[in-house]
């Protein structure tokens, strides 16, 4: 190589770092917006600790109020056996908080008047014409549990679907005999088609009548599917062209580049087992290995590029001249959407601060766990906060009272990042003080 090329090889290297560099938002002080900067770095001592003693990789972590940035931080690992440090820009697995982003696009097409919220799930997806709610009754003479099928007692619809009252479950989350149907059918499956997904799902019964229980389930998943009938494309273009790129987040996607992979966050091994924990291999995720764009789960993103997602939510559904919904629309997406008469079904040992109880003050809209009440729950936070989280370890919420949103992206085991979650949040408050 002659040295003229090297150097403007290396002028271009330069010229990339500049350009990354420059896609990051200027930080503010924090005391610009209402924090203590000394309480705010509890945040970093907090996570560094844990990543110093092994119990996490590392994490990177993004908080703002009135539309500035106070804080982001890409702390330890994003591969630890590799002793890869974790970047600002590293990607990572966000799966269930792909559900306010597929809830977003719905509303999207609710405001154009292509989808009616309150309209039968048939009208879009006339699979699910013949559903069945699966009950269970005991067999007197073998004394063994059995399924029977009645019909609805009215039809699951949108609305339904959007603040999962629609009956239908997440397989693994239950051990009825219809929680044990949806195991079977292998609706996880990456090689599936959102078409043939629901073709699948269409014929499993649900395990409620749809509007009587709440209990989470593979509700945005169909959604996926019903935007891509209500806009005539594929879900993954949808998603693209009218949510992700307008709001400039091109590192969020179903599938990526492969010059990208060598950025995605891991799960580090487990000591227990030897095992790094299975949330699927790197090498899955270009656009040629995906088929099934899950709406309830699909997306990598990144901590800038959610953050970006976040302040559009705080900024009433606009971004930099974007507007993707109306403020009144995400009013009704972040209000209380489970009917007063609605049980509640959920795991509060894994899911713990996340359930929409009464009993936690909160309750459920359309895409988002919101806080109902500020006392109830020992969490810190406003009433109207909205929240979720990923079946890796991320997590995000928003507080319209105090225009303030934090992400955070790290990956581990869903059963263990409670404490993150919960420690985060009281970080933030504890270190806002006017």
């Amino acid at each position: 190589m002659t040295r003229g090329r090297s150097l403007r090889l290396a002028l271009l290297f330069i010229c990339a770092i500049s350009v990354v560099a420059q896609e990051q938002p200027k930080l503010s002080r924090p005391e610009e917006a209402g924090f203590a900067s000394d309480r705010l770095n509890r945040i970093t001592q907090f996570f560094q600790s844990e990543v110093d003693k092994g119990a996490i990789p590392g994490a990177v972590l993004v908080v703002a109020r009135n539309g500035k940035i106070v804080y982001r931080q890409a702390i330890g690992y994003q591969d630890r056996e590799k002793k890869i440090p974790m970047k600002v820009d590293s990607v990572f697995r966000i799966f269930s908080m792909t559900k306010p982003v597929t809830s977003v696009a719905v509303m999207m097409l609710a405001e154009e008047g292509k989808i009616d919220v309150m309209a039968p799930v048939t009208q879009y997806l006339p699979e699910f014409k013949d559903v069945k709610v699966g009950v269970e009754k005991m067999d007197p003479a073998g004394g063994k549990p059995y399924l029977a099928f009645e019909p609805p007692g009215r039809a699951m619809t949108v609305q339904d679907l959007l603040r999962h009252t629609s009956g239908l479950v997440y397989g693994p989350f239950g051990n009825t005999l219809v929680h044990q149907e949806y195991n079977k059918a292998n609706l996880f499956d990456p090689g599936q088609t959102l078409a043939e997904f629901v073709s699948k799902l269409a014929k499993l019964p649900l395990a409620h009548q749809p509007g009587t229980v709440w209990e989470y389930g593979m509700n945005t998943d169909v959604l996926g599917r019903i935007v891509e009938v209500a806009s005539g494309m594929p879900f993954d273009r949808f998603v693209e062209e009218h949510v992700t790129k307008p709001l400039k987040m091109p590192d969020t996607g179903f599938y990526m580049d492969p010059a990208k992979l060598q950025r995605v966050a891991q799960l580090q091994i487990d000591p227990a087992t030897g095992k790094r924990p299975e949330f699927g291999n790197s090498d899955d995720l270009t656009k040629e290995k995906v088929r099934w764009f899950s709406g309830g789960g699909g997306l990598l993103s990144t901590a800038s590029d959610y953050a970006r997602f976040c302040q559009m939510l705080v900024n009433g559904g606009e971004l930099e001249g974007v507007r993707l919904l109306s403020p009144k629309t995400l009013a009704v997406m972040t209000s209380d959407q489970v009917p007063p008469h609605a049980s509640r079904v959920g795991q509060m040992q894994v899911t713990q601060d996340l359930n929409p109880f009464p009993e936690l003050g909160q309750s459920f809209g359309l895409g988002f766990a919101v806080r109902t009440d500020v006392g109830h729950s020992a969490v810190s936070g406003s009433v109207g906060d909205y929240f979720w989280a990923g079946a890796a370890g991320t997590y995000f919420w928003v507080d319209p009272q105090e225009k303030l949103y934090a992400v955070m992206m790290l990956q581990m085991p869903f059963t263990e990042a409670g404490p993150y979650r919960r420690g985060l949040r009281e970080i933030v408050y504890g270190a806002l003080l006017h």
